[in-house]
């Protein structure tokens, strides 16, 4: 039976979530195209929503109840409990970041920025994983005083390191990948406007704000089954086809690798789409060892993620303002 806790007065009165197991759907890599998202936040609530985040949060009996409020502070509490044995990982495009209709052009707001220092200075670690380059990630989110795993997690890039080490497994594929962007760059693809970004280890194929979207998707298909085809691996995210080599490259893998031998008591990871998922999963793994004791996984809801991200997260916020909101919850008092 699951257990729910009406919220005090002086919370914000907000909607409930569902109150089903949290992490009941298995989740992985990615290698099919996602489906249009069906996204249930978009339902009427079943009272008014004024506040952008929501809360499940363990009952003493091992069931879960759903709690929302305007911050979650009780949800964080594991972590502002004891900073020097907790750790706050990031996902960066669409967390940190606002998505934007060209990579290239995102950016993390300078108050996102600021409050990220701040809990540098709080928390034991502190990192932002990204499926860019260690080296980009760093300077898209401008300081570098935190921790980088780039390549989804195959490229670490340390706090005060000036060079990033790549997955020496995943370094010998890199050519075969820049090999396969240069005979993809064609010009039927680029009539389509689809848009290459080479990651070295990892070429991505964009697609968001193609002049006609449908036929940009049909030509990126096409390249799929031919990546496919030649062996290499294929991972879809939002508006967006990675071509990667066929070894493991995942969130999961790059944080559990990264969290190895780490003095740890609790770990937050906030991410919105399909890679994220990687991530809550290795952490649930971690928690089940019992190498971490507290985990939150903090799903960032949006119009194009998976719904997914929603259904197995800890905490649900909406959007970037959401994250925002979050971290300055991680350092207030």
């Amino acid at each position: 039976m699951i257990e729910m806790t009406k919220i005090a007065a002086s919370e914000v009165p907000v909607a409930l979530r569902s109150s089903y197991p949290s992490h009941s759907t298995s989740s992985g890599t990615i290698n099919v195209p996602p489906p249009t998202p069906n996204r249930p936040l978009n339902r009427p609530a079943a009272v008014p929503v004024t506040a952008s985040s929501s809360v499940r949060l363990p009952s003493t009996n091992g069931h879960t109840r759903a709690v929302m409020s305007a911050l979650p502070t009780e949800a964080l509490a594991p972590l502002r409990a004891n900073p020097g044995r907790a750790a706050v990982l990031l996902d960066i495009d669409g967390t940190l970041a606002p998505i934007v209709e060209h990579a290239a052009e995102a950016r993390v707001p300078d108050g996102t920025r600021n409050l990220l220092i701040e809990v540098a200075r709080r928390y034991a670690v502190v990192a932002c994983v990204s499926g860019r380059r260690a080296s980009e990630a760093r300077a898209m989110v401008g300081t570098g005083t935190i921790s980088y795993l780039g390549f989804h997690g195959a490229e670490l890039l340390r706090a005060g390191w000036t060079e990033a080490v790549l997955d020496p497994e995943v370094e010998e594929w890199a050519q075969r990948i820049r090999e396969f962007g240069r005979e993809a760059d064609t010009a039927d693809l680029r009539r389509c406007r689809v848009r290459l970004e080479d990651k070295g280890a990892i070429v991505a194929f964009h697609w968001r704000g193609a002049p006609d979207e449908d036929a940009a998707r049909a030509a990126i298909d096409v390249l799929a089954q031919r990546a496919q085809a030649t062996g290499l691996r294929t991972h879809w995210g939002r508006k967006v086809l990675e071509v990667r080599p066929p070894v493991r490259i995942d969130k999961g893998a790059g944080i559990a690798s990264f969290l190895a031998g780490a003095d740890l008591d609790a770990v937050l990871y906030a991410g919105d789409d399909f890679t994220d998922l990687d991530a809550f999963r290795a952490l649930g793994e971690l928690q089940a060892e019992r190498a971490i004791v507290h985990v939150v996984r903090v799903g960032v809801s949006s119009e194009e993620g998976p719904p997914a991200i929603v259904d197995q997260a800890d905490i649900v916020v909406d959007g970037t303002e959401g994250v925002l909101q979050m971290l300055s919850a991680l350092v207030a008092g």
